[in-house]
């Protein structure tokens, strides 16, 4: 009976040890839990050139116009961290948010900011940058990124206008990521026009001609023998010797004085 007896016993500590640690736990994780967020803490990972569309300030602004008040004024139970990244998802600017509570009380964000691909500037008055996937961006009052400018009658932005079968702004964003992958053409163009008639003109950096694009069709053809043109022929000829380099002709690059 007595080894019984010892062997009831301690299993009677064990559970009372487990039963111990358990009430420990919980009143740890309710002190946590009742503990108020003592700060936030804000990471902006930047573009590739360097630099932010956004500050810290910006990102504590929109949380607190969003909740109502600053989250440092709650208990770590109360913080909603999934309605606080999609609160900061729901910025035009921010591809993506992240968010935890550290074991220091305070919140921890990752910032991902979408990447500028093109400043539309259109003939409604219109200014906002396209990102990489085609979304809509707002100017920012902290930094201009250096992207290609797009001017004149360009429709306006839809968030399904890329998968549209046609449409000018979709062919637009495919014209513009032709010269964004291509190292040269990036290095010598910096604006494209679309005029009333569907029909792109491109602007260069260097001299004082127009490159004459027409419409959306042939657009890799017309692209492969600007870049001929540029390297072979215009060097010779001298960049301000023209007005126009008409590439609407299959085959042909036609300047004009």
């Amino acid at each position: 009976m007595t080894a019984e007896l010892n062997h009831i016993l301690k299993r009677l500590t064990g559970i009372a040890l487990l039963f111990a640690a358990g009430v420990m736990v919980i009143s740890a994780v309710e002190r946590k839990e009742s503990s108020e967020v003592v700060e936030i803490k804000v990471n902006i990972n930047p573009l590739e050139s360097g630099n932010s569309l956004l500050n810290d300030k910006d990102i504590l602004n929109t949380i607190e116009r969003s909740f109502g008040y600053p989250l440092t004024a709650l208990p770590v139970g109360e913080v909603d961290i999934e309605r606080l990244e999609k609160v900061l998802e729901s910025d035009p600017i921010i591809a993506n948010a992240d968010a935890f509570i550290g074991a220091d009380n305070a919140i921890t964000i990752d910032i991902d900011q979408r990447e500028p691909l093109l400043r539309i500037i259109d003939n409604n008055g219109l200014n906002y940058y396209l990102d990489v996937d085609g979304s809509k961006m707002p100017l920012s009052k902290h930094f201009s990124p250096r992207v290609l400018v797009a001017t004149g009658n360009i429709p306006p932005h839809t968030p399904d206008f890329m998968q549209r079968k046609r449409h000018l702004l979709k062919d637009l964003f495919e014209l513009t990521m032709f010269i964004r992958n291509d190292e040269f053409l990036q290095s010598m163009i910096e604006q494209i026009h679309l005029n009333n008639r569907g029909e792109f003109t491109l602007v260069p950096k260097i001299g004082d001609h127009l490159i004459q694009l027409g419409r959306m069709h042939d657009m890799e053809d017309k692209l492969s023998r600007l870049k001929i043109f540029y390297k072979e022929g215009m060097p010779y000829e001298g960049w301000r010797k023209y007005d126009a380099v008409d590439l609407r002709y299959k085959g042909q690059v036609v300047c004009k004085r």
